[in-house]
């Protein structure tokens, strides 16, 4: 579960776990690390183990370190372990008969003495009472208070960190808002819903949720809402009206309410002003998101006709193509394929020069190029692309396209290729990644022409030593030549990276040396180069590790 890197480094941290208790259902643990850190396993009843660490590893998801110290050092008194649960079992069934026994006086005193000592229980408490003694304001000041980030932010943002905390108290939340319901009291439910929805989403966009639970938090309230409201049947136009409202405004992206599930709620008079509001943003403002995506479900549920989909898209056509195929593949579900290629045709006309065509929409043509036999179709859209944007996968693509075609040897090949020359001329070649001209040449498994285009000036680093290597069983010479010119630099550098990648080029240069039959020159090379890093320990113990 911890794979070899975590489950290594928690053999180190056997020492470094404390108060460990083994309970009848989950296994809790300190262990000391960076920081002091709370550890959870448990074992369901199949036997699958899991666990959770507040480590900043942990709280992504992964088995940690500090779960495997706190799991080994369980192995290590695995014979007590059935003892132990049955101990824990036993005490949790004591505390069960003692509190059972307990008068309604002391067991009064005990939780006014709780209270007195957790904040968190006593607001969760206040808020069960509220909801029981039909406090609305009290209730409503409870729920907001759960929603509140501040508790929990640094610098007005709720880091990955705190965002379990923080979404475990909001939960709360969705809980008393159901139990307003369950107390018959569901108008009043209806009303702190909405602020709360609002207050969540205001909060949203400063909460890292890279684990969704915040986003379930406003799913629950929305579903809370709409529970709510099918009980309470509040006034349909005035619900349409904030529904609208609520859909249009960009702080309540968080929440995932659909218009059309209040269908009931709302009735027809409700629906009528709600598709009313709808037509009216979205003439006011065809181009916004919210805007467009209402009116676009707003069309489908009322099944409305493709022609009036197509309108509301092309009201904002994207840079890129994209909305063009939305509309192509709208006009072909309707049947209308000689239409739909036409918009997706138009797409790629109309891409402007600063952007790249939507990829899917390229597909979307040439797929339908090929079944029309218009090969020759598809090869020149491939070839346009590979001139307006060179890369090897635009590369790739034409090449596919022109072989089905049976063009690709010859003329259109030797065009790709002065595409890419042009494009990546040793003065204006891209720092990162290399060339493509050499990228392309080796896809081919042109190893001869990929070489003399290196060595042209077309290749950086990385191409040198993919080059070397796929070529140093045919040609070891100068396949060595690569190795020995890109050790020599890194001998003035230090760290572990470079130490290994200066193993990785020597065993290339070893294998050069034993196909040209020279292993003594290499051996003579080898000793003077520990000779002269000597120093460097952990270079040594990483050429040792490597047999070098």
């Amino acid at each position: 579960m911890a794979g070899a890197r975590s489950f290594e480094r928690g053999l180190g941290y056997l020492s470094a776990v404390s108060r460990l208790e083994i309970g009848d259902e989950v296994i809790t643990a300190t262990v000391d690390g960076t920081d002091t850190y709370e550890v959870e396993l448990i074992e369901d009843e199949d036997g699958r183990l899991s666990g959770w660490c507040d480590c900043p590893f942990g709280q992504e998801g992964n088995f940690c370190k500090h779960c495997v110290a706190a799991g080994l050092t369980v192995l290590g008194q695995a014979d007590s372990v059935p003892q132990q649960r049955s101990a824990a079992a036993s005490r949790t069934r004591l505390l069960d008969t003692w509190l059972e026994s307990r008068t309604r006086g002391e067991l009064l005193a005990l939780v006014r003495e709780q209270l007195a000592d957790d904040r968190d229980l006593r607001r969760r408490l206040e808020l069960r009472a509220a909801t029981a003694w039909e406090d609305t304001g009290i209730a409503r000041e409870r729920i907001l208070t759960l929603l509140d980030t501040r508790p929990f932010a640094r610098y007005g943002y709720v880091e990955y960190a705190d965002a379990r905390a923080y979404g475990r108290q909001a939960a709360e939340a969705v809980t008393a808002l159901r139990a307003l319901t369950a107390a018959g009291r569901a108008a009043d439910a209806v009303e702190v819903a909405r602020e709360a929805l609002r207050a969540l989403g205001r909060a949203y966009g400063e909460i890292d949720d890279s684990d969704g639970l915040i986003g379930d938090v406003a799913t629950g309230l929305a579903e809370a809402h709409l529970e709510a409201c099918r009980t309470a049947r509040p006034d349909p136009v005035e619900t349409a009206e904030w529904l609208v409202r609520h859909l249009l405004d960009e702080v309540n992206d968080a929440t995932d309410i659909d218009l059309f599930d209040y269908r009931e709620v709302l009735g027809e008079p409700g629906i009528a002003r709600a598709r009313e509001l709808v037509v009216a943003a979205w003439r006011a403002n065809p181009k916004g998101w919210a805007e467009k995506y209402l009116i676009e479900r707003l069309l489908k549920a009322d099944g409305g006709s493709v022609d009036s989909l197509v309108a509301v898209h092309a009201a904002d056509l994207a840079p890129n193509g994209h909305t063009h195929l939305v509309i192509a593949k709208e006009l072909e579900a309707a049947g209308r394929a000689a239409e739909a290629l036409e918009w997706a045709e138009r797409g790629l006309r109309e891409v402007e020069s600063d952007w790249a065509p939507d990829d899917e929409l390229v597909t979307f043509v040439c797929e339908r190029y090929a079944r029309a036999g218009r090969l020759a179709g598809v090869v020149a859209i491939r070839r346009d692309l590979l001139q307006a944007r060179p890369s090897l996968a635009a590369y790739q693509h034409l090449r596919t396209a022109a072989r089905a075609a049976n063009a690709w040897e010859g003329s259109e090949r030797a065009g790709a290729l002065e595409v890419l020359k042009a494009a990546d001329q040793p003065d204006n070649r891209r720092w990162y990644g290399g060339s493509v001209l050499v990228d392309a040449l080796v896809d081919d498994a042109d190893l001869d022409a990929a070489w003399q285009a290196a060595a042209d000036g077309f290749a950086d680093e990385r191409q040198w030593l993919a080059l070397a290597d796929r070529i140093r069983d045919k040609k070891p010479a100068d396949a060595l030549t690569v190795y020995l010119r890109w050790i020599e630099p890194l001998r003035k550098q230090t760290g572990d990276r470079t130490y290994e990648h200066m193993a990785e080029l020597l065993l290339g240069a070893r294998a050069c040396h034993r196909t040209l039959g020279t292993e003594s020159e290499f051996a003579t090379y080898l000793a003077a180069l520990r000779a002269d890093q000597k120093r460097k320990r952990k270079l040594m113990a990483t050429l040792d590790l490597h047999g070098l």
